[in-house]
């Protein structure tokens, strides 16, 4: 399948901004589930780019500059990716960090008590992959989606006690599980062309990705109970939806910040 896929994002800040850097972990991933045809990144007269680095974890990073004044900044994405169903498993994917590390917890992932008995609940005699689609299931099951409900900073924790939550809530409900049964996990970022029910996916998308010992890491995206296919577009990931930010940076002045974000991902022809 080949996606085109448009994300703009128009940063407007209360004061002007003096000077900035922003680290962009915006470019598909290299992997044998996916080809980039074209891939462009913008930021108009407000940036201008810099160095660009492969990370330990195989995420491309390109640095940006912001020289103001500039009251507004745009991000602008328009890319082609050629597409193929590897049914969630992570083929060809060239990184250094160990597996293991991301065992580690963070303020977004730990466990309270009513994950830990949500982790307890599938047999222990289920294979890892059995098991992990297990997992998931219970994220679909007991942290249903629903818009509005969660935040930002919401945590695995609260978003299980909420009992609802979007893509990533359930990435980071199903971190914990997969965690708490000693299995590797983290969080994934990208885009999504359609959800389960062949809906267009107006949004960034996040899911989580296991590690199975013998098949390596494998994608499960339990807002729709389902592995990741030809439908998504990789690009990032990290310990957490923070960790694994598509923009993130710093700037002198500015102030307080308001976002404006439109994202679109349709088939196109080959």
């Amino acid at each position: 399948m080949r996606l085109k896929i448009t994300h703009h994002t128009v940063y407007n800040y209360e004061n002007p901004v003096r000077f900035g850097v922003q680290s962009l972990r915006l470019s598909p991933s290299v992997f044998q589930g996916q080809k980039v045809i074209d891939w462009q990144v913008d930021m108009g007269e407000a940036g201008e780019p810099g160095a660009g680095f492969r990370d330990g974890a195989g995420d491309w990073i390109q640095l940006w500059t912001l020289r103001g004044p500039v009251t507004q900044v745009p991000v602008r994405i328009d890319g082609v990716v050629e597409t193929t169903d590897l049914s969630g498993v992570l083929r060809g994917h060239r990184e250094m960090v160990n597996p293991f590390v991301y065992m580690q917890t963070t303020e977004a992932t730990t466990p309270d008590a009513a994950l830990r008995d949500l982790a307890a609940t599938p047999s222990d005699e289920l294979t890892r992959l059995d098991l992990a689609h297990e997992l998931s299931h219970l994220v679909y099951s007991n942290v249903p989606y629903k818009s509005g409900v969660t935040t930002l900073a919401t945590t695995a924790a609260e978003a299980l006690a909420i009992g609802g939550g979007v893509c990533q809530d359930h990435a980071h409900v199903l971190m914990v599980l997969a965690r708490l049964r000693d299995m590797p996990a983290r969080y994934v970022s990208g885009y999504l062309h359609a959800d389960a029910d062949g809906n267009a996916h107006e949004a960034s998308h996040a899911w989580a990705e296991i590690f199975i010992e013998g098949l390596g890491w494998v994608g499960f995206d339990a807002a729709n109970k389902t592995c990741p296919n030809q439908h998504y577009v990789r690009t990032g990931s990290g310990l957490d939806a923070r960790d694994a930010a598509p923009i993130r940076g710093v700037t002198v002045m500015g102030g307080a910040e308001k976002l404006d974000v439109k994202v679109a991902v349709e088939e196109v022809a080959q």
